[in-house]
């Protein structure tokens, strides 16, 4: 492939991106206290267990992270704002390489009220519609091999499976081996139609139900399926 006349991409801007369901928020210091009660939902810390951080015992602590966090730019961190107005949880923007024109989803940290939400979904597609739109070429996403619902997920938003890299780090520790998914930008066409036609209003019945599972739409476009 020639990329003589290819121009990388610039690096992401500290905005907020708007869909139909949810809103990303670069994260600020405002958010600190309606995300920790919303991490409260979960009394048994299963959304922390293959995340390098939390879960937090206190505001404080949480704000005391918040603060760092919200001044890195890789990772670049959002608050998932839902429909209803309240925070559901973050997400990020990370390994972020122009040169190459790479870049991750990543700290994916979703209260129960943001699980299996049309919210959920959206957020994810939100950044991966800026990525290829600003013109990245990959769009990758990578957890935990033993993280069975990642996996799924990943394949749901239409990312081919690419591998396991065994004994890859250390996190609270466990070994992890680390999964790869990714999506490219010949891709996103079909992909951007698969989203479009998931979110939209007629998808969905009387009472929030999804009629077709964004899988359905997605996994024609995998040139790779996820073995595990």
């Amino acid at each position: 492939m020639d990329l003589a006349d290819w121009t990388p991409p610039p690096l992401p801007p500290r905005i907020a991106l708007d869909g139909r369901f949810a809103r990303l928020e670069p994260l600020v210091p405002d958010h600190a206290e309606g995300l920790f009660d919303a991490f409260r939902e979960d009394a048994e810390g299963a959304m922390w267990r293959y995340l390098p951080t939390g879960p937090f015992d206190s505001l404080a602590a949480y704000r005391a992270w918040l603060d760092t966090a919200r001044l890195q730019h890789d990772p670049l961190h959002f608050a998932v704002r839902m429909r209803d107005g309240r925070l559901g949880g973050t997400l990020s923007l990370m390994r972020i390489a122009p040169a190459s024109g790479s870049i991750e989803a990543g700290w994916l940290t979703y209260a129960p009220r943001l699980q299996r939400t049309p919210e959920s979904t959206e957020a994810l597609v939100l950044l991966m519609r800026w990525a290829f739109e600003a013109g990245y070429r990959r769009f990758e996403w990578k957890c935990d091999a033993a993280n069975i619902p990642s996996r799924r997920a990943a394949e749901r938003f239409g990312m081919s499976y690419e591998g396991i890299f065994r004994q890859a780090t250390v996190v609270k520790g466990r070994n992890r081996d680390t999964a790869w998914f990714a999506a490219i930008d010949s891709e996103w066409p079909q992909l951007r139609a698969a989203f479009e036609t998931w979110l939209a209003p007629e998808n969905f019945d009387a009472a929030g139900r999804q009629r077709q599972p964004l899988g359905e739409l997605t996994r024609p476009i995998l040139v790779s399926r996820d073995p595990g």
